[in-house]
């Protein structure tokens, strides 16, 4: 019998640009990768949509998302963890704390 491989999960890390639709986020990720025969440095961006069950995210946060099965015609990517809150969100919260 074959051993059961675990499946390799994809993740990336980017920024909310968008929160529109319910449970649906803009994800713009950026990679820097060397050009193989030039060696010079290519930025690139990307936008993905990804699903965020429990509306957590904001706009400007940092957040790591991880492929998925196709959950609809463009979403394909779900909303992992918020690695960092939007600036405007942690001074909101700071503000709560002192008062």
């Amino acid at each position: 019998m074959e051993a059961k491989q675990k499946k390799r999960v994809i993740t990336k890390v980017g920024t909310v640009v968008a929160k529109k639709s319910a449970k649906t986020v803009k994800v713009l990720v950026k990679t820097l990768e060397k050009h193989p025969l030039y060696k010079k440095t290519i930025r690139s961006k990307k936008v993905f949509l990804a699903h965020d069950e429990l509306e957590r995210c904001q706009v400007g946060d940092l957040v790591r998302i991880a492929e998925s099965r196709p959950i609809s015609k463009l979403k394909r990517w779900r909303v992992a963890e918020i690695i960092g809150l939007a600036s405007r969100e942690i001074e909101s919260e700071i503000k709560d704390e002192l008062s």
